[in-house]
Parts: structure tokens; C-alpha cells; sequence
């Protein structure tokens, strides 16, 4: 019997098929507000094509790479789906970059077309020689008057052909996007997103947050980091309202919130600590239920109950830039609803199990063999499936050091709770060996954070002479609070077996971070071990 045709019952799955329907379904409703701006569904439609076909226009072709660097501007957003609707690669750069690792980036992924906020435009005032590929930059005036690093981008729309792009797309598996690692260990690696996998995860979260026509989402994250977690994607997918933010302020965040009713918002653990010790500050309170979700780094338990105390339901999530964001969260169980704030938060803060579309991670020894669930033995957790990287841009052998043994290696060491939860307790190049003993970095800084001078906590391995490697705790202390060293090392030998705890704390004014938010524990272990040879134990 003769097979029928494809389309008959199999569609190309594609973010750009939420823009589409939401513009249909949704198409008088905001999908953005920004800065006293609406921007219906419809609009945000309208434009995208338009960029869509002004990149054609200029020769953008399939598979093409194009770069946007910019804040969480409207622009911002409809490059998600313009970019992709000409056939292009869109490559969203962190604005926190140097212009130096801006341009390796450019160079690397051979960008075309360059998208600039005017405010960052001094970020890729490279010669034009250092980025033979780069053939047009044009420059977004959202906030600051447009500079002349290239035309703007409201002619650069308006000058592209009527036609020529569509919403859609032939083969799922082509690239939507790559995303740049942060590069803490080396020259960051381009990992490579599909239209699928981007698909997926967006429906994946806005599944398992609660995302749907009633939401109003306040963009806190990055919409560079991961494409927003594919909250770009899953927020249009369900015709929610985008509230943008330039930057993260602490005061403008609660301003919004109130003014816009905003359900839901995504951040990394420091920026919910900023609006913890904000809101304690200023006495405020939540209003309306608002549903947080935190990442990129794992939030103390303290940190969440925080958070919960002002109204706020706080859901962790785990993932890395290889798994598009989110891979899995804490996915919480009706039983634990009459348990107490503390208990609540400390379950919350484990990882959790594989998101609805994820499907697959597991804590495995060096054989692969999957560790017992027991809560205490540590192994790496690895994942694949449907939002699992296509690979690393350009990097044939690092993604296959990736992928040995047929699954994502992540780096991270976690265990296996007897409920079947993943916890991380810490990277494998964190963990400390005192001794012989195994110490997760995680679990001590939990223990510090819980002081209650105590805003920010980081620990790391320290040299010592007998014991080869010990803790050392780096605190920053609340606004007005000054704790002495040796009261945080009695508050932890209260609470930790002796020989996990700081044997030495550093008080500082703020700790060394990534662009994202994450800590760079690095930068302070080359400051402990410079002179010392560092050894594993």
C-alpha cells in the first residue's frame, strides 16, 4: 500500500508554530509590554516576519548565523522568531561579555548579520577585518540614542521585501540556535539547539509551571541565557503577556510586579537573594501569588523559605546550556503540603526528577552502573533525550567526550534520595578531599548560609598541610551585619560534622561571578593555591 504523504499526519515541530497560533487565537492581546510600549500578538507577528524578510533581504540564508545583543528589549524577542523564520541561526550574546569575547563568539560562529542595542554598541567596535564574515550590523535604539555602528532597526525592517518568509519550518532537526557556554575553564564551546528540542522544552515548561493565557511573565532572566530557559518560546507558545527589563533592579522588579500583575517570573539563586533582602528591607509583600522559578545554580534552603514567606510558590529547576535550560525540577507532591516551612524548603531545594518531556537522568558511577538511592552515595549525573544538545558548533571531539557511553556527562555529582530525587551535591571539579574524605561544597555553604548575618556563601578547597585540601568559606554579610569568622566556624560545627566544616572565613565585600549570575569558585581557588601544588587525596 502506498504511504501517504507526511504532512498528513506529522507537522515539523517548530517554536515558530506558537507565534502563528497565538497571533490567530490571541491576536488583540499584549505579548509584550516594555518601557509604556504594547505590542499585541498580532504586531509581534507582523514584525518578526518583517525582520525575517530584512535579513533575506540582505542575503541571510539557511543555516546563516545571526547574532543579537541586546537586553530584554522587544527586539530582543522578536528575534527568537524572525531570526529562524528567514532559515538563520540565531545567536543571542551575553551582554556581560568583554568586547574581546564578544568578538572570539563572532568569529567563531561566522556571523553575518549583527542585531546591537545602542547601549552595547561600543561592545563590537572590532575592525572589520578581525570578522571577514560579518556583513551587516544594525543597531537597536530601545533605550539610548541610536550610534552610528550601523543602520537602525526600524529602517532595516522597513526597508525588507514584502514576502518571502513564513512561520514555519521543512525540517525540525535544523538549528534554531547556539548558545555559548561561559567559558570559566576555557574558550567557550557554541552548543547547538533544533527547532525540536526548543519546542519541547518550551512546552515542557510551560506544562510544568502553570504557563497559560492568563500569565504575565516579568523577564528577570536573560533572554541570552539559554534563550531565556525557552521561556521566549513557551510564554508566546500559551499567548501570555512578556513584561521586559533591561536590568535586574530589585526596586523596578516589585514596581512591576505590582503595577503589572505579574504570575510568574525566572531567576538564578543571587538575583532571588537581592529580592529577598530587598523585600525584608523594605517591608514588602506579595500581593498576588507570583511562581518563581530558580536555577543555574543550587538555591540554599533558607534562600527559598525566604521567598515562600512573602507569598511567593518557588519551584527549583535543573539543568545546563547542553540541556536547553531546564532538564528537570522538583516536581512537588501533594504530600509535602502540611510539612513545615523549614522542611518544605529543604526538600524544594533538590533537583528533583526529569521533566515531562525530558524523560532521562541518571546519577551513575565510573562504570555507568546507576548508584544505589540511598541519599549518600555520590556518582555523575548524566541525561539524554528529546532536550539533550545536538552537539557542541564545530567541536566533533569534545562532543563526543560529552556524549561517551551514549548519554550527556554534565559535570555534576549528585545522589539518588530513597523517593528517587536527585540532589547535586556539587561539580566534580568543587568537591573537596580532606583527607580521603569526600566534602560537597554545596552542603557546607548551606550550613554557613543559614547564619543570620549571612547573605551570600561560597566554598572551596584550601591548601593544608595535613590534611592536604580543608574548606574555606567566602561570606558576604548582610547590609549592617559584620559576623566574625569564628562565629560562623561555631554556628557550622553545630550543624556539620567537624571535619566538613570552614576551617577558615573570609569576609568580602561580593564574590567573583559569571555573567549568568554563578559564582566562580575558580577564580578564588587559583587565589588560595597560588604557590601550592594542587594534589587529589
Amino acid at each position: 500500500m502506498k504511504e501517504p504523504p507526511t504532512s498528513l499526519f506529522r507537522t515539523p515541530l517548530t517554536p515558530l508554530s506558537f507565534l502563528r497560533r497565538s497571533a490567530s487565537v490571541f491576536r488583540d492581546k499584549p505579548a509584550m509590554l516594555h518601557r509604556g510600549r504594547t505590542t499585541t500578538y498580532a504586531e509581534l507577528a507582523e514584525r518578526a516576519l518583517r525582520l525575517a524578510r530584512a535579513l533575506q533581504g540582505v542575503g541571510i540564508q539557511k543555516g546563516d548565523r545571526v547574532a543579537v545583543l541586546s537586553p530584554n528589549t522587544p527586539a530582543m524577542l522578536e528575534a527568537h522568531f524572525g531570526v529562524p523564520a528567514a532559515g538563520a541561526v540565531l545567536v543571542a550574546l551575553n551582554t556581560r561579555l568583554t568586547s574581546q569575547e564578544i568578538g572570539y563568539i563572532l568569529s567563531d560562529c561566522e556571523a553575518r548579520t549583527l542585531l546591537v542595542d545602542s547601549e552595547l554598541a561600543h561592545l563590537v567596535a572590532h575592525p572589520r577585518g578581525e570578522l571577514p564574515c560579518l556583513k551587516n550590523v544594525v543597531t537597536i535604539a530601545d533605550e539610548a540614542p541610536a550610534r552610528p555602528t550601523g543602520p537602525g532597526y526600524a529602517a532595516f525592517l522597513a526597508a525588507g521585501p514584502p514576502d518571502g518568509a513564513s512561520l514555519a519550518v521543512e525540517d525540525e532537526d535544523q538549528l534554531i540556535s547556539l548558545n555559548y557556554t561561559s567559558g570559566t575553564t576555557g574558550r567557550p564551546k557554541g552548543v547547538m539547539y533544533t527547532h525540536r528540542g526548543a519546542y519541547l522544552n518550551a512546552l515542557s515548561q510551560a506544562l510544568e509551571l502553570g504557563l497559560n493565557a492568563y500569565t504575565t511573565y516579568l523577564w528577570t532572566l536573560p533572554m541570552f541565557h539559554c534563550n531565556g530557559w525557552c521561556y521566549t518560546w513557551a510564554v508566546t507558545a500559551v499567548g501570555g503577556t512578556h513584561v521586559g527589563l533591561r536590568r535586574v533592579d530589585p526596586a523596578e522588579v516589585f514596581r512591576l510586579i505590582k503595577e503589572h500583575q505579574v504570575t510568574h517570573l525566572c531567576a538564578a539563586p543571587t538575583v532571588l537573594i537581592m529580592l529577598a533582602s530587598h523585600a525584608a528591607e523594605h517591608q514588602i509583600a506579595l500581593g498576588q501569588r507570583l511562581h518563581i522559578a530558580t536555577g543555574g545554580a543550587p538555591p540554599a534552603p533558607e534562600v527559598i523559605q525566604r521567598l515562600e514567606s512573602l507569598g511567593a510558590a518557588v519551584t527549583h529547576l535543573y539543568g545546563l546550556t547542553e540541556t536547553y535550560g531546564p532538564h528537570s525540577l522538583c516536581e512537588w507532591q501533594p504530600a509535602w503540603d502540611g510539612l513545615p516551612w523549614a522542611e518544605r524548603a529543604r526538600l524544594k531545594a533538590r533537583q528533583g526528577v526529569p521533566d515531562i518531556l525530558s524523560l532521562e537522568m541518571r546519577v551513575v558511577d565510573d562504570a555507568m552502573g546507576d548508584v544505589p538511592a540511598d541519599g549518600r552515595t555520590m556518582g555523575e549525573v548524566v541525561m539524554r533525550g528529546n532536550t539533550v544538545m545536538a552537539g557542541y558548533y564545530k567541536q566533533p571531539a569534545a562532543t563526543a567526550e560529552a556524549f561517551r557511553g551514549g548519554w550527556f556527562h554534565s559535570g555534576d555529582l549528585g545522589v539518588v534520595h530513597p523517593d528517587g530525587y536527585l540532589e547535586v551535591r556539587d561539580r566534580q571539579k568543587d568537591i573537596i578531599i580532606s583527607g580521603g574524605e569526600n566534602i560537597s561544597t554545596i552542603e557546607v555553604e548551606s550550613a554557613v548560609f543559614e547564619h543570620p548575618d549571612v547573605l551570600e556563601a561560597a566554598v572551596i578547597a584550601a591548601p593544608d598541610e595535613k590534611w592536604g585540601e580543608v574548606p574555606k568559606a567566602f561570606v558576604v554579610p548582610k547590609p549592617g551585619r559584620l559576623p566574625q569568622p569564628e562565629q560562623i566556624i561555631a554556628f557550622c560545627r553545630e550543624r556539620l560534622a567537624h571535619f566538613k566544616c570552614p576551617q577558615a572565613v573570609e569576609i568580602v565585600a561580593e564574590l567573583p561571578k559569571t555573567s549568568t549570575g554563578k559564582i566562580q569558585k575558580y577564580v578564588l581557588r587559583e587565589k588560595e593555591w597560588s604557590g601550592h601544588d594542587k594534589r587529589v587525596h
